[in-house]
Formats: structure tokens, C-alpha cells, sequence
């Protein structure tokens, strides 16, 4: 009897042993957090087709990528904004991202064009931007016209008119710090997307409040045209669904994995992360050049480092997704403006020296109060390098 009542007691002990060790445990090991937005809902069916609603598929696809991740990614969390037919105004699924400190955020929507334009087919993922056509426009507008049922939609969204073409004005001013992370994913989507035979209509950049409002990486994702019969009947079958979720599930994995490694890069101690902007001091610093520059006169100092074997400095203002003409409005007044491509991704730069605390100057004097997220790279024989090493160099050559 007695060694009965200390079995129980043991068994007692170890559960709630177990139980309060569980949360922490969890917690411990979710290192990633995913939130899938099905778009439209409730009294908003979306575009609508000759026999289905966009708010149906959105769901649809985004249960069943939601199933995958959490089913294979243990390390995941997994945060819907809606896994029912209700209605969701656009700034409460930004908060729902914003609140559970999201690493990814993707929107998922089905498109649909005027009803002569029927044969128009392809899945497209937009990121937060500027429209660069009339056709991305469009789409942009359709999106953001759910706030219109939204009835305090012009005191919430500041008076924002998701049909004026002026009210997109405000995005062409808009530096997202997340649009390298946000571009690359995207551009991941579209490649699975054409490794199961859907046409591909690109990565494209647009106006999306949805997307305005979240502060970590986001995509909006296009799945197909609910207005062309054949797509429709694609993205309502149990089949076009499924192939579409598990296409979004690879990048996702693709995506996280880099997201991973770049994050145990950054905890090693030779990691490129931006040291502490603080000039280099020495006895003797090299001679001053004035910080205006030409076009030539950088040239020369590139051709002379090149030869020298010195790491040259540069100063990283913006990425895009594309090739921007050299008097962007995007470059705010900034010229000239190098440019580099680093996986997929366009990455534009000002200034160049071989004097890491010219540029360090030139940062502060005249690209922070235009660029708060601009941050110092360093090259060397035209490869990109640890800025931190480059930095050492520096010093031992000062």
C-alpha cells in the first residue's frame, strides 16, 4: 500500500513537472512566426466568377498552407487572420501581424480582370512599392477597396481613397525597410509557382494599405484570375488549391531556411553586420577630399583601390526589385547613385572611398536625414566583404 502511494505521488509530480515545463519549451523552440491573411471575407465575397467567390479560395489556400506549416515546421508558429467567413477590415489584419511580432506576413487573393479580358490567366506577388504600370495600379485599387465598407474608413485610413489615383501619391515616398526580404520572397513564390506550370506574371510593386501597415516582411500574393473559366475552375478544385498551397509552402521553406542561416551568421563573431558608426582615429589620417564627388573622380578612386587591393566604402540607401532610372524620385535628391545586384535584388549606394570615415562623415551630413536605414558595405577588388573586416583593414593601413 505504501509503495502504491508513492507510485502515484511520483506520477503525480512528473506531470505537473511536465505541464509547467511545456510552455517554456514550446517557446523555446518556435523561432519563426508566419501569419497567412486570407483576403476579403464575411459581407466582402471579394471578385467574384461565374460560379465561385475570391473569398472562398483565398480561404481555402490559406488553411491548407497553414496545415503544411504547421504540420512540418515544429519550430513555426502559425497565425491566421481569419480561418472562417467573417469580415476583416484591412488595418485589423495588419495589427493581428503587428501584435504577434510576425517574421513573414502573406496576403493571399485571387484576381480578376474586366469581362472582355476573360483569356487572362498567371499568378503575380506584389510587395509594398510605387505602381509602375496602369495594370498594377488597378490592382492596388481593387484590393484597398474593402475599406469603403469600413464605416469609419476616412478618419481611420486618413482620408486615403482607394479609387484616386492622387491618394497613391504618398507611396511613392515610401522607403520600406523590409523590401529586400519582401522582394526576395516573392520572387521565390512566382519561381514555385512556375515549377508547377502557372504562368508567371512576375513580381511587381504597388500601393497596398494591407501591406503599408505591417512592420516585417510581406507579400501579396495573386493567385490566378477568378474571371477567366478555366482558372476559376483551377482555383475551386480540391487539386488547383492544394497545388497552389504546397507551391507557397516551398518558398516559405526556402525563404525560412535563409532566414535561419542568416540569423546564425549574425551570432558568429566574424559576422557583416554593421559595426558601431564611430570615425577611426589615428595620428595621421589620410588627406582630405571634399565629400561632393563626380561621377569620374569615383570612378578613379575605384580603379586606384582596385589596384591597391583597399576595401572601398560605400553607403546602402535603398533596394528594389528592379532597375530604377538614375533620377528616381526614389533616390531623393542623391546622385550619383551606384548600384548593385545581390541574390535577385537590386541594391542602390552613394558615395565611394577608400577612407572609411569620409563616408562615415558623408552619412551623417547628408543621406541620414534622408535615409534613417541607410548603413555603411564595403567592397574589395569588386566583391562585397565583411564590412567589420573591412573596417580592420582600414585601421592597419591608416
Amino acid at each position: 500500500m505504501q509503495r502504491r502511494k508513492f507510485d502515484i505521488l511520483f506520477i503525480a509530480l512528473s506531470l505537473l513537472l511536465a505541464f509547467s515545463l511545456f510552455p517554456e519549451t514550446h517557446a523555446a523552440e518556435t523561432r519563426f512566426t508566419v501569419v497567412i491573411d486570407a483576403g476579403h471575407g464575411g459581407n466582402d465575397p471579394g471578385a467574384i466568377g461565374r460560379r465561385g467567390k475570391e473569398k472562398n479560395i483565398n480561404l481555402s489556400v490559406a488553411l491548407k498552407l497553414g496545415r503544411l506549416i504547421r504540420q512540418n515546421c515544429p519550430d513555426t508558429r502559425v497565425v491566421y487572420t481569419r480561418e472562417r467567413d467573417v469580415f476583416v477590415p484591412l488595418h485589423r489584419r495588419a495589427e493581428i501581424a503587428n501584435d504577434a511580432k510576425a517574421d513573414l506576413f502573406i496576403s493571399i487573393h485571387t484576381n480578376s480582370v474586366a469581362s472582355r479580358n476573360r483569356s487572362v490567366s498567371g499568378t503575380e506577388t506584389y510587395t509594398l512599392g510605387l505602381h509602375r504600370t496602369q495594370e498594377n495600379l488597378e490592382v492596388a485599387k481593387k484590393e484597398n477597396a474593402v475599406i469603403l465598407i469600413e464605416d469609419d474608413y476616412k478618419q481611420r485610413y486618413a482620408g486615403f481613397n482607394p479609387n484616386s489615383s492622387e491618394s497613391y501619391i504618398i507611396f511613392e515616398f515610401l522607403q520600406d525597410k523590409n523590401m529586400a526580404q519582401s522582394v526576395s520572397f516573392a520572387t521565390s513564390v512566382q519561381k514555385c509557382f512556375r515549377n508547377v506550370n502557372r504562368t508567371d506574371k512576375g513580381v511587381h510593386q504597388a500601393g497596398f494599405l494591407v501591406l503599408r501597415a505591417t512592420s516585417m516582411p510581406s507579400v501579396l500574393i495573386e493567385l490566378g484570375y477568378i474571371t477567366n473559366p478555366t482558372e476559376e475552375a483551377y482555383l475551386m478544385s480540391e487539386q488547383g488549391s492544394s497545388t497552389l498551397a504546397k507551391s507557397i509552402y516551398r518558398a516559405f521553406l526556402n525563404y525560412k531556411g535563409g532566414k535561419v542561416s542568416s540569423a546564425q551568421l549574425a551570432a558568429e563573431p566574424d559576422s557583416s553586420s554593421t559595426p558601431a558608426e564611430e570615425e577611426v582615429t589615428a595620428a595621421s589620417q589620410p588627406q582630405e577630399v571634399p565629400a561632393a564627388r563626380t561621377q569620374a573622380t569615383r570612378k578613379q578612386d575605384m580603379t586606384e583601390a582596385s589596384v591597391s587591393g583597399k576595401p572601398v566604402f560605400k553607403i546602402q540607401i535603398l533596394t528594389s526589385g528592379r532597375k530604377l532610372p538614375s533620377k528616381s524620385k526614389q533616390f531623393k535628391g542623391l546622385s550619383p547613385v551606384d548600384s548593385y545586384e545581390e541574390n535577385g535584388i537590386i541594391k542602390y549606394t552613394y558615395g565611394a572611398d577608400t577612407n572609411y570615415n569620409k563616408i562615415l562623415r558623408l552619412k551623417r551630413n547628408k543621406v541620414d536625414s534622408k535615409f534613417k536605414d541607410a548603413f555603411i558595405i564595403a567592397f574589395k577588388d569588386g566583391q562585397k566583404v565583411n564590412i567589420n573586416q573591412a573596417i580592420r583593414e582600414f585601421k592597419r593601413n591608416r
